[in-house]
This record gives C-alpha cells, structure tokens and sequence, in this order.
C-alpha cells in the first residue's frame, strides 16, 4: 500500500501489514503527516499536530514490531484525538476552539486516548478541530474558523466531532476520536459520510473528575469515527472493558469482531422515520427509507413504528440543552477557579448561543432539575418500549443536509428544516434523544443525496453493542459505500 491506496486503506488493514512487517510504522506516520500537511490547510480538520512525537512513537512501534512483542490491534495506525475534552499530556486543549485556552496545556490523559495508546498500540499525531464546549452541532469556533466538509468544503462537517469526521473522509487518517454528548460522533459521521459508534452505556469507561458521576446526565460517550464497520469494533477492542475509575464502567467481555459475522436473518427491525415528531428533509428521508430496503434484502423483518413520543422536537432540543448544562456550568467555574474567567475578561470568547442557555440555567434549581429527567423518563420509556417487540430500531440520523460555513466563527445549524423551525443548535439532529437514554446507536451511510451523504441511524437494545454492529456490517456488505470517498479524493485544494 503506497500513495493514494495507502490513504484511504482500513486501520485494519495497516495494522495488519505492520504486524507482517510489508509496511514500517514509520513509513505510515510519514505518510499521513505528508498528506495532512497537503490537504488540511484547504479542510481545517486538524487544528494541532505533533509530528516529532508522532515519529518518535513510530520507532517505538517498529522497534516493538523487529522485537517479536505482544502488539495491540491497532499497533503503529496513526489516529488523532479530538480537541474539546480530549487531553494528551502535555497538549494544547481549547475545549473547542476557546481562544483565552490557546495555551492550555494540563497534565492529563483521557480515556480515548490512554486507551487507543495503550491497549490499541495506535499512535496519536494530533487535534481536530471542535465547537466551543460541544454545545451544538456543527464544527466552528472563534479560534480555529469552521471545517469544511470534504464533499463540499464551502459546507459544515457537522459536530462536535466535526474535524475528526472530516479527516477520516478525507483520509488523512484512518479512524479518530469522537465524544458523544448528544451525537457528536454520530451527526458528523452522517455528514461526512463515514461510520461512526457510540458504545452502550458504560461499555468504553470514562473518568470524570472533580465529579466522577457528570458523565450521565446526559449519557456521555467516546468511541470510533471511522471508514468501515470492522474498523470501529477493532477500536472497541482496545476502548471497552472495566476500569476502576468510572463508576459507570461495565464488567464484560465482548467479542465485537464476533459480531460482524453474525446473519441478521429473522431479526425484528423497527423503522421510525422521524421519531414520531422531528422534522426531516424529503430528500434524506428518501435515501434512508431506501437504505432500510438493504436489511430487509439480509432477512430481517422491517416494521414502521410509531414511539408514542409526545413532546415537540422543540421542547426536546431545549430540554438537552438544559440538561447538559450542569457540566458546563461546573466547567466554566472551575476555570474561573484557575485563572481564566470566561464569565469576565473572556466572555467574549464563548458565543451568544452559548452564554443564553448558560445565563438561563446557570443557577437552576434542584426541582427544574429534576422535572428534566422526569420528561426525558418518558423517551427512555417510550425506546425501550419500542425493544419490548423489536431487536434494532432505526431512523435517519439527521433531518437535512450539510450547512453552508459562516464567515464569523459561529455557524449554526439550519432554521428549518421541512418548513418547521428548529432549534439552531441540535434541534435537527434525530440523535440526542439517544444520549437521554444510554442506547448503543451508529450513524452508517445510507447514500447521497443532492451529492452530500447522509446517514442512517442503528440503535440497539441498552447493552446490545453486538447487535448493532451485525446489523451495521451486514447493511455495509450489500450497500457499501467506498466508492463515494471519490468526491473527496478528487475535491480542489485551496
């Protein structure tokens, strides 16, 4: 594998031909640090790189390969991780493109990345590009600018994985990092046509501290954007297992490449097109509802589905942003305790949107707290009732298409969408009701539509990782969509 082959060839795979010694890891971290060199500046994916470190871990990584040693399943794949609440020690970390954080650097590791290194062998070379604390959709922030989508690069990524999603289409890596507050691995991953998994609950362990518990309200995740299936349950491999220091952390072996395999024959889809109240672009819902025709082709029995959800998408949407916001709340005052106030000095820094929904609950009371999680108790009851007769359920990820990029550093996501107004930050996005209620769920490609993909969202039972990841490989079997990466391939440099 040279040249363009190599760039957009499977984690997988290059582990594999550096476990064989047919490729050096340092031949591909020299390889990929080229092409992001040559390609990025026109994307804006990758915000920091570390090439110097990058090489030094290659070595290691050969010389551990000459040596004969027990190697992980990623060994000497290069990846990035993501640049909001992702840490490497040592590394710059703008909780999304913050600019009073430029030159940040705390002394910490985060799960993803003490994982993929560790256990995986992979080698992180750098940062991709986020929004300020996650908290919306797209990919854009007042410090780096926007990324630009590397089917169209004058459209949004989608977010808050936006950078990691754009690099991996655009194969300047083979898998990254994504967080998941409220679809952030899984809304890229639809707009930039790649795959991208959120564990069930618990599956790949987080540490949160000063308070080990914020990762549930609501559900947190870190997980796998990757180019094909297999990939992202190599990833799981190395990220899942029990670990001491989350208290959410499953006890449990899984065999995720097991699952691959695994006929989907028989098995009882549920089909909702919207999620009984989110709007959704003609054009997108079309290209899912054909997508679905493929599992029905694999033996599965498809049935529409109505979830008996009864808020608007609109009190939805405002009801996450409600909910998340006691993590950031506790995380702009505990910088403030450090030393960089965000509420003063900076303020500036955070966007309107943003210090709206921080100003109205910034001192919420424990009642309005807790009628939250009651209305969010009815969408979890309303899924899992949908599992009491189905295995998988399944919905587009998105209501619409990319969004044009912003010229200011603050891109929002649509104001309608099929006519219906929607909240700007995530109220088109058919993927945090998921994080309310802690279900294993992808966003596969389900095919284009207007030239820019769109994706198609699995979600298993609470604990039932392996179900949709058979389910996912069988769809990428009889749908692939590697082919599509051509766009990308052959997109203008700027």
């Amino acid at each position: 594998m040279t040249g363009d082959d190599l760039s957009y060839a499977s984690a997988g795979s290059i582990a594999e031909a550096i476990k064989s010694k047919k490729l050096s890891p340092v031949e591909v971290v020299d390889h990929f640090l080229k092409r992001i060199e040559e390609r990025n500046p026109s994307l804006n994916a990758v915000v920091h790189l570390a090439p110097d470190e990058a090489r030094e871990a290659a070595k290691a990584a050969e010389q551990a390969v000459m040596a004969g040693r027990t190697l992980g399943p990623l060994h000497g794949v290069p990846v990035a991780i993501k640049d909001l609440f992702d840490f490497k020690p040592g590394w710059p970390a703008t909780l999304g493109g913050i600019r009073a954080l430029k030159d940040f650097r705390p002394d910490i590791a985060c799960p993803f990345a003490e994982r993929i290194e560790q256990r995986g062998g992979a080698i992180i070379v750098g940062k991709t590009n986020s929004p300020v604390m996650g908290f919306r959709g797209v990919t854009d922030n007042y410090l780096f600018g926007p990324t630009g989508n590397p089917f169209d690069t004058t459209k949004n990524p989608g977010g808050s994985s936006g950078g990691s999603a754009a690099a991996v289409a655009d194969g300047l890596l083979p898998l990254a990092e994504g967080t998941d507050g409220g679809g952030s691995i899984r809304i890229p991953a639809s707009w930039c046509g790649v795959y991208g998994y959120k564990a069930a609950f618990g599956r790949v362990p987080m540490w949160t501290r000063p308070n080990a518990f914020s990762a549930e309200t609501p559900f947190l995740f870190e997980g796998p954007i990757t180019r094909n299936v297999r990939d992202a349950a190599l990833a799981l491999t190395a990220l899942a297992g029990y670990d001491r220091r989350d208290p959410y952390a499953l006890d449990e072996t899984v065999d995720f490449l097991g699952a691959l395999d695994r006929p989907i024959k028989g098995m009882r889809i549920a089909y909702s097109p919207d999620l009984d109240v989110f709007p959704v672009e003609p054009e997108v819902a079309e290209t899912v509802r054909k997508a679905v025709d493929a599992l029905r082709e694999a033996g599965a029995v498809v049935t529409d589905v109505k979830l008996g959800i009864k808020r608007s998408h609109m009190e939805l949407a405002d009801l996450w942003c409600q909910i998340i916001m006691p993590l950031n709340v506790s995380g702009i005052y505990g910088l403030q305790a450090a030393g960089v106030d965000l509420l003063g000095k900076h303020r500036a820094d955070l966007p309107p949107e943003y210090l709206y929904w921080f100003d109205r609950y910034k001192d919420m009371t424990a009642v309005a707290l807790n009628q939250a999680q009651v209305v969010r108790t009815e969408i979890y009851d309303a899924v899992q009732n949908v599992f009491a007769d189905h295995d998988i359920l399944i919905s587009p990820t998105l209501g619409c298409l990319p969004v044009t990029n912003a010229k200011d550093g603050n891109t929002l996501g649509p104001e309608t969408v099929a006519g219906e107004k929607v909240n700007r930050l995530i109220g088109w996005c058919l993927t945090f009701p998921i994080n309310f209620t802690g279900h294993p769920a992808a966003s596969i490609p389900a095919g284009l539509a207007k030239g820019m993909p769109v994706g198609m969202q699995i979600i298993g039972k609470r604990y039932a990782d392996t179900d949709v990841l058979a389910v996912s490989a069988a769809f990428e079997r009889l749908r692939p969509w590697q082919q599509t990466y051509d766009i990308c391939r052959s997109r203008e440099l700027a």
